[in-house]
């Protein structure tokens, strides 16, 4: 009777697994499932760790936080955030806010946060106030991304001096032939809109300008992490492209974020889009 039990015990538990609603599943490039253990080991012996995310959704926020926290632990203290969602022109106002210097409301008045601040990113920076840590505002100011959008690369030239400290050195180099360009423009093809050949110049302004500031603050043996849309780093192109030719040599580990609705199995179009993919059910609750 004993034995009876036992076997049906079993079989509930292996059951309710099999039924379970699971959050989230990670995948590594070959689309096998790996375990955050196996994420946290690899983002620990890197140099720069890109958490590609999607904006509106809480897991990837969740995700962030916790490996924030534990690669703090893991190394000592020792790590270095920076966002997309902060303009270069801010870092002042983050400073000032990081160390003390200014109050929340004068902060959030001023740095030009992104409208889901609050639920999403304030956790990041108020752990590196908390800890000390230096949070990088690494994204191009946006009046000049969207200068770019009108008048191409070559409207950047006839900025001032001060303006230029907020981009990376001019000239960009721009290759339209990579696929996350060439996607964009495919992509407003196929949607029949208009096709402006600058809308993806204003988005390698972008990486670039956030390749340059990490690289500024990457380091061989030391770890930065970098949160940032995940087609900023899908596919090791966009940012990871700029930054490969700013500081050469230094050890990456990406992570992507996607939708879908088999937690089971990485669709095939999900496959080598980074190192750890971390899927998310579609019918997730949106922040924003």
């Amino acid at each position: 009777m004993k034995k009876v039990v036992t076997i049906i015990f079993l079989f509930i538990i292996i059951a309710g697994f099999k039924n379970d609603k699971p959050a989230y599943r990670i995948f590594n490039a070959d689309g096998k499932k790996a375990t955050y253990a196996k994420l946290l080991k690899d983002a620990m012996d890197a140099d720069v760790v890109f958490f590609g995310e999607l904006h509106n959704n809480p897991i990837c926020h969740w995700l962030q936080y916790e490996l924030t926290v534990d690669l703090y632990t893991e190394k000592n203290g020792e790590i270095v955030l920076g966002a997309e969602m902060f303009e270069a022109d801010n870092q002042l106002i983050l400073n000032e806010y990081l160390t003390g210097k200014i109050s929340a409301k004068s902060y959030k008045k001023e740095a030009r946060l992104w409208p889901n601040y609050s639920t999403d990113y304030a956790p990041l920076v108020d752990f590196a106030k908390d800890s000390g840590l230096m949070f990088i505002a690494t994204n191009i100011p946006r009046r000049y991304a969207s200068l770019v959008y009108k008048q191409g690369l070559e409207g950047l030239d006839a900025l001032s001096a001060q303006a230029k400290l907020y981009i990376a050195p001019l000239p960009i180099e721009y290759d339209s032939t990579l696929n996350c360009y060439l996607s964009m423009l495919e992509g407003m093809e196929n949607m029949g809109g208009h096709v402006t050949k600058t809308l993806p110049m204003a988005q390698a302004v972008k990486d670039a300008t956030m390749a340059y500031n990490i690289a500024g603050y990457a380091e061989s043996g030391s770890l930065f992490i970098h949160y940032n849309g995940s087609y900023h780093s899908d596919n090791f192109e966009s940012i990871l492209w700029y930054l490969n030719k700013y500081k050469p040599g230094l050890k990456i580990v990406t992570i992507a974020s996607v939708e879908q609705n088999d937690m089971d199995n990485l669709k095939d179009e999900f496959k080598n889009r980074a190192n750890f993919i971390v899927a998310v059910p579609e019918d997730m609750t949106k922040t924003h």
